[in-house]
């Protein structure tokens, strides 16, 4: 849910109402058994996601690592989505979606498929600890812990919890604590010797100040064994130090999820910054939206906890789990155990960019470079473009979008160098990131105090696209550089997140990117003319449907037409129905979909043309590519935008379209790669569900992501063009 509605009046979409009504006249009207739920949808991407953690192909500490990815997604679509549907409850919303549901119904749906993923998480948890055991990592109970070995973690607790803690009782002169969301406590009742009236107090278990979940007891004889023990554990043990002379009754583990969204109006703040700080600190208080308890929990302490934390027990998700914040066992995943992890990939240097020549002569020389990260390091091309860019003279301007970055990216310094060195330096810095809100408004000031420009982009619209740009002074007069990317300004996403960006110097392209920013730091004329670009909310939509409906035409025509478009989401209903339409007409309609997709594959005389592939490997596939056949002239797009109804009508996204031919056809290598990989992809059917491909034993193995680490190190500009016929002729048919 966004913190401040769109300012755009609706009749700025009303062109493409003449086209939506001709989708529907081809599907007859938008039923709602042609389309999936959204919340769903992501529940099932998740399934997928947990089975790696099952899946004997993947090394041990990987299936920890997604055990960790599985809950932390879990945690966040609580957060948002059954957060966003508890809003829809409240305010009375009875407006069914698109695929016939209202919030309380898919609230429901949710909860119960949150249940059973719950309980597969639970059974994949068990699952890998005895298989770490049996690799000599260990979990181990304290009160399994030899006399020897409890002393050691007395004292470490001493040393380094026991100061950190604050005991907070429950009482009527101690009314019950705030709990921040998140946050693992301890919930224990306790009672004077001899004494039969009993209290309650509440810690908060400091994970995150510095202390790990799972502390470390020994190495043993030898470094292929050790033993961890899980903090709360070490603390529930040592209770003596905070309640001296007290008998313990019970300890046990809880943790709650508040809702991410908030309704109150702070339209009358001063500034943007105090209206997001507020949004904040409404978030910090707002209602629970899932409970988790420990299975040990009493009935009465269960109603202590609902009854002062104001649940409602019937909007609340309330489970019991073995392990409360699964998501810290990322601790764990990365232990230095190199027999039991993939073999990490740490990106090669593009091989356009291995001269000796500063990186505008390279760029000048190809026009266009694709990048593809984490296969190519994002140091050696996209921090590299920025710090020559802040270090030569000839530059004159650098312009940048930042959505999400972190403090290990060099980019943020590099610009405050430019700025040092005199060049004008403006960045539109995006305070609406959903969690990264703070991190961005430390980003802004840190930039303004090195005398940069930062401006918020346009009210109401997040500024979702990915671009620098970079002005310099040429024998011929002033000339642009530009870096387009689908992917964040984030070195270390950019190690894990499968993106493709583009460095170029295309003049028509590069002059587009100017108007952009135009635009992002004044707010005024929206209605821009662009020789290239497309960009949302105006243009990207209207553009994508066009280009759907002239291959339905080329279909009906009797020529060859395909669409293949790799995407993270297909949620939006009008590109949905338009897919239907020109898979009605004939269309060969290919789609890596990575998580939601609302479109049912194989309904009998709409859909049998279309064929949904789930990626789920190594790297979080997180470009979008987007290709028309186009009658023979083959158009490809990259960039920001998700075929999602936010994305199209409430971001400003941009698509940029690749003209170069080494970059079409390394996009199209992509493509050929997952929609044939045998390792890593699920086939979608009709129902929702998915089915993962296990090759023959004869048959090649290796998944597309795998053929990408090996694409790179052959160097792309030497791709085999026959072998990427080859696999057309697989995949087109």
């Amino acid at each position: 849910m966004s913190l401040i509605a769109t300012t755009l009046p609706r009749s700025k979409f009303s062109s493409l109402d003449a086209e939506k009504e001709g989708v529907r006249n081809a599907v007859g009207t938008y039923k709602p058994e042609y389309f999936l739920n959204r919340e769903l949808s992501w529940l099932k991407f998740n399934w997928r996601v947990l089975n790696e953690a099952h899946d004997t192909r993947t090394p041990l500490l990987d299936q920890v690592k997604f055990l960790a990815i599985v809950s932390s997604n879990l945690d966040e679509f609580c957060m948002k989505r059954i957060g966003g549907l508890r809003l829809q409850l409240d305010a009375g919303v009875t407006k069914l979606t698109v695929d016939g549901r209202s919030p309380a119904e898919q609230i429901t749906l949710c909860a119960q498929e949150m249940k059973k993923l719950g309980q597969a998480k639970e059974d994949a948890f068990k699952a890998t600890m005895g298989k770490l055991e049996k690799n000599g990592i260990y979990i181990k109970n304290y009160s399994a812990l030899s006399r020897r070995d409890r002393e050691a973690m007395r004292d470490y607790y001493i040393a380094n919890v026991h100061p950190l803690i604050t005991p907070q009782a429950i009482d009527i002169s101690h009314p019950f604590p705030f709990v921040s969301n998140l946050s693992l406590n301890l919930f224990i009742t306790l009672k004077k010797p001899g004494k039969r009236k009993t209290t309650n107090a509440r810690i908060k278990v400091p994970v995150g100040a510095g202390v790990p979940r799972f502390v470390q007891l020994s190495l043993g004889k030898r470094y292929a064994r050790a033993s961890y023990v899980k903090l709360e554990d070490i603390m529930a043990h040592n209770l003596d130090l905070l309640f001296p002379g007290m008998d313990i009754v019970s300890c046990d583990v809880f943790r709650i999820t508040r809702n991410a969204n908030t309704l109150a109006d702070h339209s009358g703040a001063s500034d943007l910054i105090e209206m997001i700080k507020a949004h904040l600190r409404d978030r910090k208080f707002a209602p629970v939206v899932r409970l988790q308890l420990s299975p040990t929990m009493c009935a009465k302490q269960v109603r202590i906890l609902i009854k002062n934390l104001g649940i409602d027990n019937v909007r609340t998700i309330i489970s019991k789990v073995e392990l409360a914040g699964m998501s810290d066992l990322m601790e764990l995943a990365f232990l230095e155990r190199s027999n039991l992890r993939s073999v990490p990939h740490a990106g090669v240097k593009t091989s356009l960019l291995c001269t000796d020549a500063d990186i505008f002569t390279q760029i000048s020389e190809h026009e266009s470079i694709l990048l593809q990260h984490p296969y190519e390091r994002f140091e050696t091309s996209v921090e590299r473009f920025a710090k020559e860019a802040s270090l030569d003279p000839n530059v004159k301007a650098i312009k940048m979008t930042i959505y999400r970055t972190s403090t290990d990216t060099g980019i943020v310094n590099h610009l405050i160098r430019a700025a040092k060195n005199g060049k004008q330096v403006a960045v539109v810095v995006e305070l609406t990131a959903s969690f990264d809100e703070s991190a961005n408004i430390e980003w802004a000031r840190k930039l303004e105090q090195a005398g940069i420009h930062v401006s918020y982009g346009i009210y109401g619209l997040k500024t979702h696209c990915k671009v620098i740009l970079v002005v310099r002074k040429e024998q011929d007069g002033l000339r642009r550089y530009a870096h387009v990317s689908t992917g964040n300004y984030h070195a270390k996403n950019a190690k894990i997140y499968s993106d493709y960006g583009m460095l170029t110097n295309d003049p028509n392209l590069t002059s587009d990117l100017s108007e952009l920013f135009n635009y992002l730091t004044t707010g005024c004329a929206p209605l821009r003319k662009y020789k290239r670009l497309l960009t949302a909310p105006l243009y990207i939509k209207k553009a994508l449907i066009r280009k759907i409906k002239r291959e339905a035409d080329f279909a009906k025509a009797g020529k060859p037409a395909l669409i293949r478009l790799k995407a993270n989401a297909l949620e939006d209903p009008d590109i949905t129905a338009a897919l239907y339409s020109a898979s009605q007409a004939g269309v060969k309609i290919k789609l890596l979909i990575r998580d939601i997709c609302r479109l049912r594959p194989g309904i009998k005389g709409i859909s049998d043309n279309i064929s949904v592939i789930s990626i789920v490997g190594q790297f979080l596939e997180h470009g979008r590519i987007y290709h028309f056949h186009n009658g023979g002239q083959d158009e490809y797009f990259i960039g920001s935008a998700d075929l999602m109804t936010r994305n199209l009508e409430r971001r400003v996204e941009i698509l940029i379209p690749i003209n170069n031919m080494l970059a079409c056809a390394q996009l199209d290598w992509v493509l050929n790669a997952q929609i044939n990989d045998p390792r890593s992809a699920w086939d979608m059917l009709g129902n929702g569900d998915y089915v993962q491909r296990k090759p023959k034993n004869d048959a090649r193995k290796e998944s597309s992501q795998e053929l990408a680490i090996q694409k790179v190190r052959i160097a792309w500009n030497k791709i085999d063009t026959q072998s990427v016929y080859t696999l057309k002729e697989t995949t087109h048919g």
